[in-house]
């Protein structure tokens, strides 16, 4: 079969994140920068980088230097996605904040114990492919390891990623192939506006984690 024209971005869609990465720029003093996007093509939809095994479609940088695109201006922001409006929402980390990042069943369950012990929360992402971000205080990256390893994990040992500096996160309603797309599990709102530091999350989180692999050793004798 020929590869036919592609569809235009339906106009709702565009739309939807034009005026979600304006927010993120101006309400929350986020920089963003649009990624790539999905594009309709015989019936699927591709990622506008043209790989058909892209490991995210329409979901991560579509440049070398996408640290430089990155604005904190919500009418710069306005002008790019009125060029591009079906790119993906990308927030650069370790500038205004850092992410912490753990399976969707591990999220929950940290999710859940913070909630009961009333800890600060931040405002909180869930992905298609199953994985929860939390946002806190820049830095987190170069602290994690250690504080893991106070808690007696090992960092390699437990499903625990940090995102900082020269990485980045998809916002919400970035859509990540036919997946669907990044939601908030926590929505950014005054109340979280000031975001926890790394210590006062690891705890739930590396417990949560911990269970989660111990319970995959388990299964695996």
């Amino acid at each position: 079969m020929g590869v036919t024209e592609a569809a235009p971005i339906p106009q709702q869609r565009g739309e939807q994140l034009l005026d979600a990465a304006v927010r993120y720029a101006d309400e929350r003093h986020w920089d963003v920068f649009p990624g790539t996007w999905l594009e309709p093509v015989d019936g699927t939809e591709r990622c506008s980088c043209g790989d058909t095994a892209c490991a995210s479609p329409g979901a991560h940088p579509g440049r070398g230097d996408w640290a430089n695109q990155a604005t904190g201006s919500g009418s710069a922001a306005r002008r790019l996605w009125s060029k591009q409006p079906g790119a993906s929402i990308l927030l650069p980390t370790g500038r205004t904040f850092d992410a912490l990042e753990v399976s969707e069943s591990a999220g929950f369950l940290a999710l859940a114990r913070l909630e009961r012990m009333d800890l600060p929360l931040g405002p909180v992402t869930c992905t298609p492919d199953r994985r929860m971000l939390f946002f806190v205080l820049p830095g987190a990256s170069l602290k994690a390891p250690d504080l893991i390893r106070n808690l007696g994990w090992m960092p390699s040992a437990i499903d625990l990623v940090t995102r900082g500096e020269g990485h980045w996160v998809a916002a919400p309603p970035t859509r990540i192939g036919g997946r669907g797309a990044v939601q908030w599990a926590r929505r950014p709102t005054p109340a979280n506006r000031w975001l926890p530091d790394a210590e006062e999350l690891i705890s739930p989180l590396a417990y949560a984690c911990g269970r989660e692999a111990a319970a995959a050793r388990v299964r695996g004798q």
